[in-house]
């Protein structure tokens, strides 16, 4: 067993990179958050608060795990050993005096948040299970649905914005401002809407990676579900994403709900990790 970890804080995300991109990238679709996320910070398109963490645990001159902040956002944390958790908690606290909650594999997320309850006299509990899907092949559908897709424009962003706010209180997420980050969204024409006459569903291409990109704010109105819009929108924004040039495309699904993993797996999204959040009180 290693007994002396060191905990590598980078002033910038092209540091970080330095250090760390080979390693994520030896499973993009597992690290698709952190490799997203730090592409957005080197690129300046954000609304993050100071101080952003990015941090790499390393051994022997090895990275073996890393961490990540962009407050008001939670603690991410790759896969890494429980071993060095110890070292990793006395770090963050040296940054932040409290966290909102934390996010990684479940044994990861699990031990840190026992660690950080035990330091900072906070209560923790796990909050969701989550699954990260990848998709490289898109399958075809097994029935039509009504409607056709279309990027959103402008003129849609007030409908967009209401919806990015009713997919977060619907799925219990926090981006920080949801309105800002839509708003960011359609202006690079990365939000799709599946128009049955009317519009009846959006999703949206977050965060790329080198090869891939992460589907997010999959969101239909109450009064439109069970019609298989959800899946018709899913399904043509992945297959216009492909055609760009993207080798492949992830996403999130709650594991507590089942109606939303089904439709992914039909399209032909494909389980490759299981993710945990711990919030503290």
């Amino acid at each position: 067993m290693i007994s002396e970890w060191v905990v590598r804080q980078h002033e910038s995300a092209e540091g970080f990179l330095d250090r760390a991109e080979a390693w994520l990238l030896e499973t993009e679709a597992e690290h698709n958050l952190l490799l997203g996320l730090t592409a957005q910070l080197r690129e300046g398109d954000h609304d993050y608060e100071p101080p952003i963490y990015l941090a790499t645990i390393e051994s022997q001159g090895r990275v073996e795990g890393s961490a990540f902040r962009t407050p008001p956002l939670k603690l991410g944390l790759t896969r890494l050993p429980l071993d060095a958790l110890p070292a990793l908690v006395e770090d963050i606290a040296g940054v932040y005096d409290t966290l909102p909650a934390v996010l990684g594999p479940p044994h990861v997320a699990e031990r840190f948040a026992q660690l950080w309850s035990e330091r900072s006299g906070t209560p923790q509990r796990l909050a969701m299970r989550q699954r990260i899907f990848s998709l490289s092949r898109v399958r075809p559908a097994s029935r039509a649905v009504p409607g056709e897709l279309r990027v959103a424009e402008a003129a849609d962003l007030p409908l967009v914005c209401a919806w990015g706010e009713a997919f977060e209180r619907d799925a219990g997420v926090f981006s920080g401002s949801s309105n800002a980050l839509m708003t960011r969204l359609v202006s690079r024409g990365a939000v799709y809407l599946w128009c049955d006459e009317e519009i009846r569903c959006m999703a949206a291409a977050m965060a790329p990676t080198p090869n891939g990109v992460r589907i997010g704010f999959v969101y239909t109105p109450d009064a439109l579900r069970g019609r298989g819009y959800a899946t018709a929108c899913t399904r043509a924004a992945t297959q216009r994403l492909l055609d760009a040039g993207r080798r492949f495309c992830f996403l999130y699904t709650d594991l507590a709900n089942p109606t939303s993993n089904a439709i992914y797996e039909r399209i032909g999204y494909e389980p490759i990790c299981d993710v945990v959040d711990y919030d503290f009180a």
